[in-house]
């Protein structure tokens, strides 16, 4: 049996997420508007992706840096259910919450206290997916 290997302070397990969507524009709409954040659109032409801000200049794959993008593709779809991906709704959940439904979206479980390590939400996006939010405060 092969000994597990830990995770160093300088990694993490999850390094990228991708959310699918089927209107990359309303999308990319719905997560500026919510998390008051710029959002860089790029394609190919088949597929399409708008990514979440990042710093290019200490992203890698072992950095304990995550980031993700909005992909439209033929491969997946909106969904409701199955995985979980959390944003970081800091510093304040709540005013995150409070834009969720202006942009086309739906709170589905308000802020809750989430142990020591703040509070929680479940919203769906604009486009069905069921998003967790979490902040401190």
């Amino acid at each position: 049996m092969q000994k597990l290997k830990k995770i160093d302070e300088q990694s993490n397990v999850l390094t990228w997420f991708e959310i699918p969507v089927s209107d990359i524009d309303r999308a990319k709409n719905f997560y500026e508007t919510i998390l008051t954040i710029e959002m860089i659109k790029r394609g190919d032409g088949n597929d399409e992706g708008v990514f979440f801000p990042f710093n290019p200049n200490i992203v890698q794959a072992t950095s304990g840096r995550v980031t993700g993008v909005l992909a439209k593709s033929t491969q997946n779809k909106p969904s409701a259910t199955g995985t979980v991906v959390y944003i970081n709704a800091s510093p304040n959940i709540q005013a995150v919450l409070d834009k969720v439904e202006l942009a086309g979206g739906k709170i589905i479980e308000p802020k809750q206290l989430f142990g020591p390590v703040g509070f929680i939400a479940m919203i769906l996006d604009s486009e069905g997916n069921k998003i967790g939010l979490h902040a401190e405060k």
